[in-house]
């Protein structure tokens, strides 16, 4: 019982570690959201298919600020019309396509761990064969 209480306080110091690191990642993001569209804002061109493309990809990282209620303009008012609206919707389909694709990567191969833990098969000391058995 011993292993199990020190495998059970490693567990939970692997999930606190991991929820720091998401919170200090998602700090990050948003310091970074704030300064790039600081800077872009400051420019009176339009916004064209490049800056669509990183707003788009950054876009679903801005959730957790507008989640406490930091207001991030995830959408540039002054844009070039079409290609704008490409760049956005590319960037945020990339942006999904490598969050879960990587998920499901992730997914898919916990599965297979799991799946060859259970179907090994557990050999006994006395299911051992005759040339396995130690003579005394």
């Amino acid at each position: 019982m011993v292993g199990t209480k020190h495998s059970w306080s490693q567990r939970l110091a692997q999930i606190g570690i991991r929820l720091a690191v998401v919170f200090l990642i998602a700090l990050i993001v948003g310091w970074l959201l704030h300064r790039t569209e600081a800077a872009m804002e400051r420019s009176a061109r339009p916004a064209g298919f490049g800056r669509g493309l990183i707003q788009g990809a950054l876009m679903p990282m801005s959730m957790p600020n507008l989640f406490v209620g930091h207001d991030i303009p995830i959408y540039a008012q002054n844009n070039t019309g079409v290609s704008y609206k490409l760049g956005y919707t590319a960037g945020v389909n990339i942006c999904g396509a490598v969050f879960f694709g990587l998920t499901y990567w992730r997914v898919s191969k916990l599965r297979s761990m799991s799946r060859r833990e259970t179907n090994e098969p557990l050999v006994e000391p006395a299911q051992q064969s005759g040339s396995e058995k130690r003579v005394a």
